[in-house]
């Protein structure tokens, strides 16, 4: 059974009991592909804002936010009145693709947040109720529009769970895509990082287009993420971006923007790609979009929009209460300035990490834009990644915020090994010190941050000493017990797995 020993020891008497026969249960009825239920034996039944309840009485902050769904944490005033206020009309809760006064009030909120060299010429398409669905209508869309069948996909990539998001993430090479690097600075894949890196990624890419013999042809579109979440929080940076945009609008190849994540002011800017001024022909849009409710939608340029009737449909498209929320949602950020506070906030929660934890020998970086934040650890003692190129005399962090280019600048230092063990130990020591945080990157070693737009400045500071006291804790048990004892890195003995 997946349940922290020292976690349930803390909890007594009926609460606890009531706790552990439900995650008893769960452990015995629901699939093995359940995920977050085993790294978090929790079971919430309270939540405002920040903070979870458990079953047991144990509070929690909550770094993950349903995977980023929460812009504006649990349970928030607006959102509750938005739902009320349609579940006491007597409104329809669902009602396929017709017109409502509640679609169309979400419609035109949404629009009103779009970059302007879209929002002036966009249609909407309301999909499934999952961010997957949205991707899946945005391949068919552009496939459909061009006439052609490949997309452009990168490494790293995460789009979603269904056939076609999974092969543009990597997961399904019975579909055709074309995977390019994505440019990162701590484990760049042409050993150099930094500007230089990100060139030659957008280099590679150009060349792939235009050699005739490369195998590749000309493709219905390339989707991308801006920020790259389950990849390792990795910010695109914005000359790269742009650079993307150029060489798909001069082959007219459609650019897609996945912004399920990134979106509603998650990085700094209401999306992501405001960052670098581009615009998209799609966007892919759920998540926080829904104010905590099933909605996934695509926005796209209106010649693109020569599908049939019928063409692309899903009897849960037409969910009233997550438009009613959403609606509240995206308002309530527009209205209040929480985009901008997210970036500033996340400067300097990155920059406290920096000088906090970014000394130890077990992280290997601190990255993130806005309030998607990422730190990866790393092997201690091992031999540096043959992937990074040693950085060259003069060569350093150039201080500068994700997504800037200064071509004088590379990696401070090369990787090392990637530290899944130590960072799965990490996310035990922040679960029990009260905060809930998610595992992503390549190897699930980055250790990842996404609280919601409304976290105060006294609940920053808690969730800062309780995630550097956690990473604290895992570097002194690594010196005690060296690298190769403990290869677990489970700093609880009594922590059992199901």
């Amino acid at each position: 059974m997946a349940v922290t020993e020292s976690l349930a020891e803390e909890a007594h008497g009926p609460a606890g009991a009531v706790h552990e026969g439900i995650l008893r249960r769960q452990s015995a009825r629901e699939s093995s592909a359940r995920t977050y239920a085993r790294a978090l034996p929790i079971v919430p039944v309270r939540a405002r804002g920040l903070t979870i309840e458990g079953a047991d009485g144990r509070r929690y902050l909550d770094c993950l936010s349903g995977a980023g769904t929460l812009a504006l944490g649990h349970n928030h005033p607006v959102v509750l009145a938005a739902v009320r206020q349609v579940l006491d009309s007597g409104a329809p809760l669902s009602v396929l693709d017709l017109a409502t006064p509640v679609k169309d009030a979400f419609i035109t909120e949404l629009f009103r947040t779009l970059p302007p060299g879209l929002a002036g010429r966009a249609r909407v398409q309301f999909c499934g109720p999952a961010g997957t669905d949205a991707v899946e209508a945005a391949l068919k869309l552009v496939r459909t529009a061009t006439g052609r069948s490949g997309v452009l996909a990168f490494t790293g990539a995460y789009h979603g769970m269904t056939a076609g998001a999974l092969a543009v993430s990597g997961g399904a090479p019975e579909v055709q895509a074309t995977r390019l690097p994505y440019p990162q600075d701590y484990r760049c894949p042409f050993g150099v990082g930094g500007p230089r890196g990100a060139e030659l990624a957008a280099r590679f890419t150009e060349s792939l287009l235009d050699d005739p013999k490369s195998g590749v042809p000309l493709p219905a579109g390339m989707i991308l993420e801006p920020v790259q979440g389950e990849g390792g929080v990795l910010p695109a940076p914005d000359d790269w971006l742009r650079r993307m945009r150029r060489l798909t609008a001069d082959r007219a190849i459609p650019l897609i923007a996945d912004e399920v994540q990134t979106g509603v002011g998650r990085t700094g800017a209401f999306w992501a790609v405001d960052h670098s001024g581009i615009t998209p022909d799609v966007m892919v849009l759920s998540k926080a979009i829904g104010g905590s409710l099933p909605l996934a939608v695509i926005v796209y340029r209106d010649d693109l929009d020569v599908w049939q009737p019928g063409a692309h449909a899903g009897t849960f498209r037409g969910n009233q209460l997550a438009m009613a929320a959403g609606t509240a949602t995206l308002a309530y950020v527009r209205e209040n300035g929480l985009a901008e506070r997210a970036g500033r906030l996340g400067t300097r929660l990155m920059e406290q990490l920096r000088s906090d934890i970014g000394g130890l020998a077990c992280v290997g970086e601190v990255r993130g834009r806005g309030l998607m934040i990422g730190v990866e650890l790393v092997e201690p003692e091992g031999t540096p990644g043959e992937s990074a190129g040693e950085p060259t005399a003069g060569e350093g962090s150039s201080g500068m915020e994700p997504g800037a280019y200064d071509f004088d600048t590379a990696p401070a230092r090369a990787p090392r090994p990637a530290a899944p063990g130590l960072a799965a130990a990490v996310q035990r020591e922040c679960l029990r010190r009260g905060l809930i945080v998610e595992l992503g990157g390549r190897h699930s070693s980055v250790v990842r941050l996404l609280p919601p737009l409304t976290i105060s400045d006294e609940q920053t500071a808690a969730v800062l000493d309780r995630l550097t006291d956690a990473v604290a804790a895992v570097a002194r048990a690594e010196e005690r017990h060296g690298p190769r004892a403990g290869r677990g890195h489970d700093l609880d003995p009594g922590t059992s797995t199901d």
